[in-house]
């Protein structure tokens, strides 16, 4: 049975997570409790973040920015009217997380910290450049989610670290969706796409989940696709390039095989998706 820990500050935290080798920091649980009932971590210590104030909250920078701090539900984050244009991708991936259930329950900075590659966040905080605030035993720093994931469940944290906010970029007027693949609704993807279109309508970026260990974004085939959004065999040409950077796993939602062909069918119909929101705009 683990020993639940409740520290009064982010700093709090952290010295805990030093104390106790084998401790683990709670967010919304979501994850962590079900790993602990099917015995796959063990935690002598649970570090809960809950009553941590700092740790709640989505607010704008004075840039307009926008900074979701780590304990921020994903049901507050589906229903966030501060995340418009570019930035709604951010919130229509929030609202296909799981069920009502998982969503008042579980934590952005929970899911991120996770990394599980099929989970809905990563794809659309990478399609976001969104950067990760974190508080360690070496102090605070920040961390591009482009170079968050390291590998297969591993990402750039160090040991005692834990994530505290998400900052965004300022919204631009410009549409932006999600799209998931899944066995059933609210299942872990199978396959999934982000993509915002740039304000000037010309280019866009993406980024792919579930197909590897970290969301599949390649910026230089973004710039070749700028200014032919609507030519079909460029748009198919990027399509090729994201699924070049592919490296899906067989598991019970899908073969590897599987993967690679939803990327193409994925990226069409969510730039289509996009050309609709922007025909009704």
């Amino acid at each position: 049975m683990s020993v639940v820990l409740s520290p009064g500050s982010v700093e709090d935290a952290v010295a805990m997570l030093a104390e106790h080798a084998e401790a683990m920091p709670l967010a919304g649980g979501a994850t962590l409790v079900a790993m602990r009932n099917a015995g796959l971590v063990e935690p002598t210590h649970l570090i809960d973040l809950d009553c941590i104030a700092e740790l709640r909250g989505i607010e704008r920078d004075t840039t307009g920015g926008i900074r979701i701090r780590a304990m921020t539900r994903h049901c507050e984050t589906a229903a966030c009217t501060d995340l418009t244009g570019s930035l709604l991708v951010l919130r229509r991936a929030a609202g296909m997380i799981a069920n009502r259930v998982v969503r008042n329950m579980g934590t952005m900075g929970g899911s991120v910290a996770n990394a599980d590659p099929a989970a809905d966040y990563l794809p659309a905080l990478a399609c976001c450049d969104a950067v990760l605030e974190v508080a360690g035993p070496e102090g605070r720093r920040k961390i591009s989610i482009h170079d968050y994931v390291q590998g297969w469940y591993e990402t750039a944290l160090e040991q005692g670290e834990i994530i505290t906010a998400i900052t965004l970029p300022a919204p631009v007027a410009a549409p932006s969706a999600y799209r998931k693949i899944a066995r059933v609704t609210g299942d872990y993807a199978t396959a999934s796409c982000a993509m915002a279109l740039d304000p000037d309508g010309k280019g866009l970026r993406a980024a792919i989940g579930a197909c590897g260990p970290g969301p599949l974004r390649d910026r230089d085939a973004e710039a070749v696709l700028r200014g032919r959004l609507d030519d079909p065999e460029a748009v198919l040409d990027f399509a090729a390039c994201l699924a070049a950077l592919a490296d899906p796993v067989d598991d019970v939602r899908g073969s590897a095989e599987y993967r690679l062909r939803l990327i193409p069918r994925l990226v069409t119909s969510v730039l289509s998706e996009i050309a609709l929101q922007t025909e009704v705009a």
